[in-house]
């Protein structure tokens, strides 16, 4: 059974600065790897992806401001999240997925972390 434990959250002013973790229990391969979040009454977003080529892709709403990456050697993903705004406020959730789909940036995901949640206060 694959876990997926996402750590790192919690509650900064606009401007700042959080990096958020995911670890999996397992060094499965992952083709692809994942940072969605999901404020109270929205629908879940993707924010970035990342596949086994370390090839990334982000959200307009996050480009220039989050940064994607992966040490396979530790399973574990990452976000680095600079220039945080109250819209970036949610519960980010850390997913991945092993099968041959499509691109990372529109398939669906297999493993899902419980999430960690982000407040950005103004």
């Amino acid at each position: 059974q694959v876990q997926l434990v996402e750590s790192g959250g919690g509650s900064v002013q606009a401007g700042g600065s959080l990096r958020l973790s995911c670890t999996a229990s397992t060094g499965t391969f992952w083709r692809c790897m994942a940072w969605f979040r999901q404020a109270p009454g929205k629908e879940r977003e993707r924010v970035a992806t990342i596949n086994k080529e370390d090839i990334s892709t982000y959200a307009d709403s996050v480009k220039g401001r989050f940064t994607i990456s992966k040490d396979n050697a530790k399973s574990t993903l990452y976000l680095q999240m600079d220039s945080l705004k109250p819209d970036d406020t949610g519960m980010y959730y850390c997913s991945a997925d092993s099968r041959i789909l499509s691109a990372c940036s529109v398939r669906a995901y297999t493993y899902w972390g419980q999430g960690t949640q982000v407040t950005v206060s103004s």
